[in-house]
């Protein structure tokens, strides 16, 4: 689906949300200046968002010229549930509609388990139970896998085992809620977008690198999803024809060369770590000095370069941000990556900026919640018929207040 303005209003739209949520009330000019707009855009959202009933004016404010009038949200109150699943533990948090962290936790979890989407949902009850808020739009599932519409939510993932899941079904039918489901890194790319270093941008390449290897598009202020939700997995993009056997079956893929995984078995082969020994213990060797574990990261860093290269040249993004467990070692990747990054691109690409953002489970989580907050204005309908029940709730909610 190609992207138009109207998705870059609907960015904006929540955007505006946020920034009056974490920042409390604004002027029109204060928000065009934070958001990088134009005046005539931002009266136009927020005219849109007043007559929604999500914003509202307040007392007006004065230092010796004219009065500004004062916006601000109706309601604090209204929020989202985060979830971020992946193959040994789920994160989970509720973020309120100005795209703040309320509450978080972390729960082990088994996702090759018989019980594992039962296990999943009562998690997920528990977690909403100890909260206070009644006012809970919906439930966002961010999970490392291929999602072909995030209001049906089958999954298919080869890091979790699962195959033809109907985990939104499942989910919706005991949560009595909406619930949107999507690829991780296409969640982690929408708070990137809405939160994070890409706000400034309407095109930015979401990559994150830990046990696997996956991409995030924004194009013109949308995700790009491709035909089936699969597009963006630059793990699977083969790097070596002769290359370590991939868990997706194929040989050489960058994910089974670069992935925390391949580390290990690499620091293993050579002797570097014992059986029981992992990725922290590889990159406790690198920081104190060890020659071996510091070239293991400083080829992952190369490869990941030139394979980064090609994408930005096919892609034309304005910003790469890094993220995922991997970039906790990223002083060892580093120089590497940036001479064959640089070196592997275009001319006109080669100043791209690269801003690596330091990794926590807590900001996946809460993509998956912004995947509900956005869907208030999702021009696309990504979200099919939960987007719907999304924004029921939200106007039933603002009503409530009225």
């Amino acid at each position: 689906m190609v992207a138009t303005p109207r998705n870059q209003a609907d960015v904006n739209r929540t955007a505006i949300l946020a920034h009056l949520g974490a920042q409390g009330p604004a002027s029109r000019a204060d928000l065009a200046r934070a958001l990088d707009v134009s005046p005539a855009l931002i009266t136009q959202l927020t005219r849109d968002l007043l007559a929604e009933g999500l914003i509202e004016e307040l007392e007006a404010a004065s230092s010796g010229g004219r009065p500004a009038r004062m916006l601000g949200l109706v309601s604090r109150d209204i929020a989202a549930i985060g979830v971020k699943v992946a193959p040994d533990h789920v994160a989970l948090v509720e973020v309120a509609i100005d795209g703040a962290v309320r509450r978080s936790a972390t729960h082990a979890f088994d996702a090759v388990s018989p019980l594992a989407a039962s296990n999943l949902i009562e998690l997920v009850q528990r977690f909403i139970s100890e909260g206070e808020s009644n006012n809970i739009l919906g439930v966002g599932v961010g999970l490392p896998g291929t999602v072909a519409q995030q209001g049906i939510g089958v999954v298919d993932s080869t890091q979790l085992g699962w195959n033809q899941v109907p985990l939104g079904e499942q989910l919706r039918r005991a949560l009595d809620l909406p619930v949107v489901v999507e690829n991780n890194v296409n969640a982690l790319s929408v708070a990137e977008q809405l939160f994070g270093q890409g706000r400034d941008f309407d095109n930015v390449l979401v990559v994150t690198v830990g046990n696997g290897v996956g991409a995030g598009l924004i194009a013109d202020g949308a995700i790009v999803r491709g035909r089936a939700g699969g597009a963006g997995d630059l793990g699977h993009v083969p790097v070596r024809e002769d290359g370590p056997l991939c868990q997706c079956g194929n040989r050489g893929c960058l994910e089974a060369i670069i992935g925390q995984s391949a580390l290990v078995n690499d620091a293993r082969s050579i002797r570097l770590l014992g059986p029981d020994e992992g990725i922290d213990d590889l990159r406790a060797l690198a920081d104190a000095g060890n020659e071996g574990a510091r070239e293991i990261f400083s080829h992952a860093g190369h490869q990941l370069g030139r394979a980064l290269a090609g994408a930005v040249n096919l892609l034309d993004p304005e910003i790469v941000v890094l993220s995922g467990e991997g970039v906790e070692a990223w002083a060892h990747w580093s120089s590497s990556f940036e001479h064959a990054l640089r070196s592997s691109l275009v001319p006109g690409k080669r100043g791209i900026p690269v801003a690596v953002e330091r990794w926590q489970d807590d900001r996946w989580a809460q993509g998956a919640a912004a995947l509900v907050l956005a869907t208030p204005f999702d021009a696309q309908g990504v979200a099919g018929d939960q987007g719907r029940l999304v924004r029921e709730r939200l106007v039933a909610s603002i009503e409530a207040k009225a």
